[in-house]
């Protein structure tokens, strides 16, 4: 397993809509979670790629993900796997980082299999468990196991922004620290 490192990665988050964020189960500690994972990936400077399902259908990313990625790219797509859509396997690859963070909803659908398809493609794909989501608890316990045993690390937002930092020196640890408290 590769380490995170703040010249390898890059965080993917799914499908964050105003059509399905109501839904999930635990959706506020989900979108805080997630929106400070998003947050401290732009305070360190690092890419975020954001995905919408179907947004005709489904909506725009909701404002606290939107906010949080100001500088993220978004792309839209109507495979369930991110990985099957040609424009964002483009643009992964231009990034050239074959560390993926993912996150996102539903759990057991679009991120699971962008998950599995990434870790078949070789990446190493770290999981925030606190920030993913399904409607049904059971789909989305059931998908971390699969992705876990299928190798994905499984971890939280916060391991992993504090992965990033590497060091209390680091001149990013007091925002970030701020941004976990």
């Amino acid at each position: 397993m590769e380490r995170l490192s703040r010249d390898n990665c890059v965080l993917i988050g799914i499908d964050y809509q105003e059509r399905l964020v109501p839904a999930m189960s635990g959706k506020e500690e989900l979108i805080d979670a997630s929106a400070r994972l998003i947050k401290g990936f732009e305070i360190l400077g690092l890419p975020v790629v954001i995905t919408r399902q179907y947004p005709k259908g489904l909506g725009a990313t909701v404002p606290e993900i939107d906010g949080a990625a100001e500088a993220a790219v978004t792309i839209d797509k109507v495979t369930f796997s991110a990985w099957k859509t040609e424009e964002f396997v483009q643009k992964i690859e231009e990034l050239g980082r074959k560390i993926a963070v993912v996150v996102g909803i539903e759990t057991h659908v679009c991120e699971q299999q962008t998950v599995l398809d990434m870790l078949d493609a070789g990446y190493t794909v770290y999981v925030a468990a606190d920030c993913v989501a399904s409607r049904k608890e059971s789909d989305r316990d059931t998908a971390i196991r699969c992705m876990q045993a299928a190798g994905a690390v499984i971890t939280s937002y916060e391991a992993i922004l504090f992965d990033l930092l590497e060091t209390a020196k680091a001149p990013e640890f007091k925002a970030i620290s701020n941004l976990v408290k």
